[in-house]
């Protein structure tokens, strides 16, 4: 009782949860309103932030090609430190809940086609410039210029004009949306000094750590910024520091030796193991992301459905979930969305395991010979073995799969999104908009599975400006039986975060927008005396 309750205090805290609904779950543990708040008050103070010191990193996801350019942000490294120097207009909280940063408020017309964004007075860029909603709109302008390599092109070419109004910038979108606020939370859109159009891999922003080391697939170093408006509730370290340990055995190490603070990616086989080790605490949250088997639908034999559907029935996915997630996790339907998003697409089949409708379609698919399967340990954690289990699973439908282990240096600009069949993983994203957007429409930079169905497009963006709850909801059920019966990615699992923190971290809060706290571990925790 009293661990729950701790725990509990501790989502207080953070803001996951009201105090109203914490003193009536103690209320219903027998625990009195004075020790419910004294408990209360108690986490208030474990929460009070220590400033000074140094807070470290080991993280899985860092290779030599990465960029400070927030437009190319992949993986976790890039986007972790990157989190320390760049910030967007808004962010999401982690109940899921829209947050002012550069942009203090904002407002839409009725029909949620305008939108006003008031920019912050008196925040400073690294390099001394003033940050104006120029600045803002420069910004915007680059991710969404048709020829942009931007991630986040998906998002912003919804856009018909931006103009500066005083301390407003103000989106005109070709359709209505009333996620826009999400939109712009997207962490490719790193508010930059002219938009970054000098120079996007300059890693200058406004967020509480200046970049001062840069050593790409190595270790990334940042240094506090004076004078950081935000300084209350972000930058409490001097120093931040992501040192880039792609071996899962290397980083745990680190951990228990006390080199980091904090790791990504505990593999689940052995979260029962770093349990038990002193001064070590395991975070485990449920979220959005999950582990994919990426197949190019252009790209022969996986251009043939019937050899995709083969593939997709040719997986256990209770066995994937079991021995690859150890339970930290749930099963897939081969669409990227679950009931945690809103207007979850209800009443699509579950798809099991079933090696007589495997052996069906790949039979009708006319394919001979063995099919080419790339993946790395950097892939996701336990990759390599789900890529073994899934050999296994095939091979009971006839369906010879060969299994290629690549390095991880350079998978995520070699492998990824280059060859066509992989294995990879998603963070997910805050609405489903944002899901299809960023990897199924035709024109995304990130169609990893180049699936481009117009009939597909016309509902999303239907979707996308439809006020009506209730014919919004259906018009993403359309979708997703659409990409998950002919699509070309399996997602056999929806994977937990599991990251792992030493004793002299403070202030951490369970985040499910992704790892180490949505990647806000190192300008959000402290260092404790």
């Amino acid at each position: 009782m009293s661990n729950e309750l701790e725990y509990l205090g501790r989502l207080v805290v953070g803001g996951q949860l009201s105090r109203r609904d914490f003193l009536g779950r103690a209320a219903a543990l027998g625990v009195t309103a004075f020790s419910a708040n004294a408990l209360l008050g108690n986490a208030a103070r474990a929460q009070t932030p220590t400033k000074g010191g140094i807070l470290k990193a080991g993280m899985v996801g860092g290779a030599a090609t990465d960029s400070q350019d927030p437009a190319t942000w992949a993986s976790q490294v890039p986007y972790t430190i990157g989190r320390c120097w760049g910030e967007q207009m808004l962010e999401v909280s982690p109940a899921g809940e829209i947050e002012p940063r550069l942009a203090e408020s904002y407002e839409a017309s009725d029909d949620a086609k305008t939108w006003h964004f008031k920019i912050r007075k008196g925040v400073t860029f690294h390099n001394g410039k003033d940050l104006t909603p120029g600045d803002v709109m420069a910004t915007l302008e680059r991710h969404a210029d048709a020829n942009s390599k931007s991630a986040a092109l998906a998002f912003v070419s919804q856009f018909e004009s931006m103009k500066v109004d005083g301390d407003y910038v103000v989106i005109q979108l070709k359709e209505a949306n009333a996620d826009l606020p999400y939109v712009v939370s997207d962490f490719h859109l790193m508010i930059q000094p002219n938009g970054g159009k000098d120079d996007p891999t300059a890693g200058i922003g406004t967020g509480p750590y200046k970049l001062v080391v840069n050593e790409p697939g190595v270790r990334h170093g940042a240094e506090l910024t004076k004078g950081y408006w935000g300084s209350d509730k972000r930058g409490h370290a001097d120093q931040v520091e992501v040192v880039v340990i792609n071996d899962a055995t290397a980083r745990t190490a680190a951990l228990q030796g006390g080199q980091v603070d904090m790791i990504n990616r505990v593999e689940p086989k052995i979260v029962d193991l770093i349990k038990r080790v002193p001064g070590v605490e395991i975070r485990n949250v449920p979220g959005k992301g999950h582990y994919v088997f990426i197949a190019h639908c252009n790209t022969a034999p996986f251009d043939n459905n019937d050899l995709r559907l083969a593939l997709k029935y040719a997986v256990d996915r209770k066995e994937m979930v079991q021995r690859i997630l150890g339970g930290y996790g749930s099963v897939g339907n081969d669409m990227p969305v679950t009931q945690a998003y809103a207007m979850f697409p209800e009443g699509i089949e579950q798809r099991t395991y079933d090696p007589d409708k495997a052996a069906f379609h790949y039979k009708k698919s006319g394919h001979d010979g063995p099919i080419l399967l790339r993946t790395s340990d950097v892939a996701f954690p336990g990759a390599v073995d789900a890529a073994q289990l899934y050999q296994q699973s095939a091979a009971k439908a006839g369906i010879p799969i060969e299994v290629k282990r690549e390095p991880g240096d350079g998978y995520w600009s070699e492998v990824w999104n280059k060859q066509p069949f992989s294995m990879s993983y998603w963070t997910g994203r805050p609405t489903q908009d944002q899901v299809y957007s960023i990897a199924y429409l035709s024109k995304a930079e990130w169609n990893d599975t180049r699936f481009f169905r117009e009939d597909f497009d016309k509902l999303i963006l239907a979707a996308r400006g439809e006020l009506d709850q209730a014919k919004r909801k259906e018009l993403y059920r359309q979708a997703a039986i659409i990409l998950r019966d002919e699509g070309g990615m399996i997602a056999p699992m929806f994977n937990n975060y599991i990251d792992a923190t030493g004793t002299k971290v403070g202030g951490w809060v369970d985040d499910p927008n992704g790892e180490l706290m949505g990647g806000h571990a190192l300008t959000k925790c402290w260092v404790n005396a």
